[in-house]
């Protein structure tokens, strides 16, 4: 076995490498760019080597970088964790000149099937169905605009070398695939140095459903199951789960046998993913095969207890797959939520900043994997019927880099089915504190609540059609507000108590903490009537007597309770005469008052706040790229006014309406701040 690997990547994977190298008794060596001099992975590693700056064209995807950092370090075998340089065939041909291994597959099956266009051609062959659409190479917009319309719109614009949702557009007109073809071209040219498109149909209403493939060197291929990833922003996954609610054992058998004929049709071993879209009538189309570990492979991990980050080092060495396909069941339920530094309520446009405060819920082992041993994370040991997983690269006190991908965590949770699985996630989402910069937390939470997630009726559409007019934040039933209010009565009244005793008394006079108290959640009145004991408080709202119990204590962050035995988690942070309270998705401002200090506060004036309609304001941190219109242009609702590239993406910023352009106050190549005011309207 390899005595010491290096890993040619940063952040959650790097870090999640390291756990099961150290797990082996193997030694790790980091590679770090100057932004991540101080990330997590350095810190795990046994070494680390310093590869350049921030941008990833000028360091982690720079091979004779990575291939000086092997020779310093005298590692054996390199793991590429997932994009950077996971698919790049040259990287893998360079490792082999070296006669350093490449934790991953052969460069043959990285040229046949990372190139999307030869590899549709290799599943075609290998009797896997395609998708209609253009596999030769396009030249130019116009060429693009001529091909939609003769596929048909929608249709996808896609880079050859892509992955992980860079390179990609959806197109419904001429306009959209003009543009669209520009982005892709350069997100691609980008995040992976080739820039080849091509453009395919879009199927309406698909299911994103992909199988686990792993192989040996000895001709010997199983598939793990499959994973659905439907729910998706920008055509990048958000939540993932295994198995599959949609699919039946027939279709799955179907999905997992085609996906491993194409895994051998191309020699193929280590770990890779065959990507499948499903229509409603369970037909399935071959997407593409990324020849990596997936970002959500701790899903399939946590049903089949296999640990693939094991599999790929032991393959790698030439060991033959310790099992068989009849060896393989699925086992329970698993759900992912991916943890972004980006904004749900200004469309997930990313975020950067240093995490004030960055505390997961505490992980716990069990299912498949405790049962194995190979449980790759800490756990605090307790018998559980449930699991909890989080995967991440950051920690407290971190800065979170413009120049990177947003994801910063991977929270897991598994249970014996799939309800309890959702339960578990949203437990431990509300558990997840994170301050100091946006993120999706409360889009999650959302998610686990929704009725058609919940019935596991989804599709790739699901954010797009569930909120198209982008995400406003949960709104809680009427149940939910009567538990929010009854805790937050029972917590407001703990916190007088200790006003009460640490005060300045006058002697022989006692300050009384009463009964009778108005919750405000937002502008709603909730009266409420408090009754309490040792173990805890009765709460009586709109006539239903709640029994609320919690070791809350004043000036904690999260609020652990539980309300008539149900738990309620609740992050708890002070406002004027309030308190936030963020609960399933929704955020609240709250004050318990006095009856009559309740009848006061509905007759304060409201804030209002300024009138932004005239400006173009920056709506996240990023580089703005390009500035399509000058002072005195006409812009039309819907014209593209400026380009901001942030996080590997590009965003195009429209206008809401028509207006004429008064100033442009920012110009290309000039950093920008969220709300810098980048042109203004007359």
């Amino acid at each position: 076995m390899f005595k010491k690997i290096l890993i040619a990547n940063r952040g959650e994977i790097a870090c999640r490498v390291i756990k099961t190298a150290r797990k082996m008794g193997i030694k790790t060596v980091a590679v770090y760019s100057d932004a991540d001099r101080n990330a997590l992975h350095v810190k795990m590693a046994d070494e680390a080597v310093h590869i350049g700056p921030p941008p990833a064209n000028q360091s982690y995807i720079v091979i004779d970088k990575i291939m000086e950092a092997i020779r310093q370090t005298g590692a054996e075998a390199v793991h590429p964790g997932y994009g950077f340089l996971s698919e790049n065939m040259r990287f893998a041909e360079a490792l082999e000149a070296e006669g350093v291994a490449f934790i991953g597959p052969p460069a043959t099956a990285i040229e046949a099937m990372g190139d999307k266009i030869t590899s549709k051609k290799i599943a075609q062959e290998a009797g896997v169905s395609t998708v209609p659409g253009y596999m030769g190479l396009i030249a130019d917009a116009e060429e693009a605009v001529t091909i939609s319309n003769q596929i048909g719109y929608p249709v996808m614009i896609k880079a050859s070398a892509g992955g992980g949702g860079k390179g990609m557009r959806i197109a419904w007109t001429d306009q959209e695939a003009r543009e669209g073809f520009e982005s892709s071209k350069n997100e691609a040219a980008n995040s992976f140095g080739d820039d080849r498109i091509f453009i395919e149909k879009f199927v309406t209403q698909p299911r994103h459903i992909e199988i686990q493939v792993l192989a040996d060197k000895h001709g010997n291929a199983v598939y793990l199951h499959e994973r659905e990833c439907s729910i998706q922003r920008r055509n990048q996954k958000v939540i993932e789960e295994a198995p599959s609610p949609f699919l039946d054992e027939t279709t799955r058998k179907a999905m997992g046998e085609q996906a491993v004929a194409l895994a051998k049709a191309v020699g193929y071993s280590s770990a890779g993913t065959v990507e499948f879209i499903v229509d409603g009538n369970r037909n399935f189309y071959f997407l593409e095969m990324n020849t990596r570990l997936q970002v959500e492979h701790p899903v399939t991990e946590l049903i089949t207890g296999v640990d693939l980050v094991e599999q790929m080092i032991r393959v790698a060495d030439g060991a033959t797959l310790p099992f068989a396909q009849s060896d393989l069941k699925i086992n329970g339920w698993a759900m992912e939520s991916r943890l972004y530094a980006e904004d749900p309520y200004r469309n997930f446009l990313p975020s950067i900043g240093r995490l004030s405060r960055y505390r997961p819920p505490a992980e716990v082992a069990a299912g498949p994997l405790k049962d194995s041993g190979n449980w790759v994370n800490d756990s605090d040991g307790r018998d559980s019927p449930v699991a909890v997983r989080n995967d991440t690269g950051v920690y407290e006190g971190g800065e979170i880099s413009m120049f990177y991908d947003p994801m910063i965590a991977k929270l897991c949770t598994w249970a014996p089915t799939r309800g309890e699985a959702i339960e578990a996630m949203r437990v431990a989402l509300d558990e997840f504190e994170v301050e100091g910069i946006g993120h999706n937390l409360p889009f999650l939470s959302a998610v686990m609540d929704h009725p058609k997630f919940i019935a596991g009726d989804m599709t790739t559409a699901f954010i797009a059609e569930e909120y198209p007019d982008g995400f406003q934040g949960a709104e809680p039933d009427q149940d939910q507000l009567s538990r929010v209010a009854a805790a937050a009565a029972a917590m407001h009244r703990v916190a007088e108590i200790r006003r009460a005793r640490i005060s300045g008394r006058l002697d022989n006079h006692e300050r009384k903490v009463g009964r009778d108290w108005v919750v405000a959640v937002g502008k709603t009145d909730i009266p409420v009537l408090i009754d309490a004991d040792r173990q805890g408080a009765t709460v009586t709202v709109d006539g239903r007597a709640l029994r609320v119990e919690s070791n809350w204590k004043p000036g904690q962050t999260l609020a652990r309770l539980t309300v008539d035995g149900t738990p309620l988690v609740m992050k708890a942070d002070k406002i004027p005469a309030g308190v936030r309270l963020r609960t399933r998705g929704a955020d609240l401002k709250v004050h318990v008052r006095r009856p009559r200090t309740a009848e006061l506060a509905r007759l304060m004036p409201e804030k209002l706040p300024p009138d932004t309609s005239k400006f173009l304001l920056c709506p996240m941190p990023g580089l703005l790229v390009k500035v399509n219109v000058s002072a005195g242009d006409e812009v039309q609702e819907g014209q593209a006014l400026a380009t901001v590239e942030a996080m590997k993406m590009e965003n195009i910023l429209r206008a809401e309406r028509k207006g004429v352009v008064k100033s442009v106050n920012a110009t290309p190549g000039e950093s920008l701040k969220v709300d810098d005011v980048i042109m203004e309207f007359e």
